[in-house]
């Protein structure tokens, strides 16, 4: 094992962004590791490699934005060390994992969010998937959860993707498989309808 991840591309928050963009709105993008560009016209790019620099890039950028979309995938658990050297391996021991809980990003913003700005969270389910995403939009205060079910064919690294969206407002939003540019077009159409300050 050389490092612990998961198969996140990027795609989806990539896509968010320049749906933004293309709208007119001032789009800064925090982008963690991905195999795909980084560089966009008209998008600020903050390239980060750890969740704890994505937790304190978010925060940076947050008290000035109208509204942040958290579609990254970021771990729940990091290892307690991290080497800076190969570990070496013998005949006579294995080395000890020990993992510690990561930064909360969406729930820390929820708990500085202003009543002018929208928050919006990704949920990733394999079981209960509703009640878990509702669970996770009233716990981190979010103002939308879109639900990705593995149930429904959702996974890291496609093109497409199939969501469902829950309102604070107690609504839920189904939505067929699209393309991820599509999907991104089908969320901000929705934040907009619910946000009517907003002019994405």
């Amino acid at each position: 094992m050389r490092f612990i991840g998961n198969h996140s591309s990027g795609k989806m928050g990539i896509a968010l962004a320049k749906e933004c963009r293309d709208r007119g709105a001032e789009v800064t993008l925090v982008l963690g590791p991905v195999n795909l560009p980084t560089e966009y016209e008209g998008i600020t790019i903050i390239t980060v490699t750890s969740s704890d620099e994505m937790y304190n890039a978010c925060h940076d950028h947050f008290k000035n934005s109208d509204i942040a979309l958290m579609a990254a995938a970021v771990a729940d658990y990091k290892p307690e060390t991290i080497s800076e050297q190969k570990i070496k391996k013998t005949d006579t021991s294995v080395p000890e994992l020990k993992l510690v809980k990561t930064k909360d990003i969406l729930k820390s913003l929820g708990a500085i969010k202003g009543d002018d700005q929208v928050l919006l969270g990704f949920a990733l389910e394999t079981n209960n998937e509703k009640a878990n995403a509702l669970e996770k939009l009233n716990s981190k205060n979010a103002d939308f959860i879109v639900l990705n079910s593995l149930n429904d064919g959702a996974a890291f690294g496609s093109d497409t993707n199939k969501i469902t969206i829950y309102t604070k407002n107690g609504e839920e939003i189904k939505f067929e498989s699209k393309s991820k540019s599509q999907v991104a077009a089908d969320i901000i159409d929705t934040v907009t309808n619910y946000s009517k300050t907003l002019s994405i």
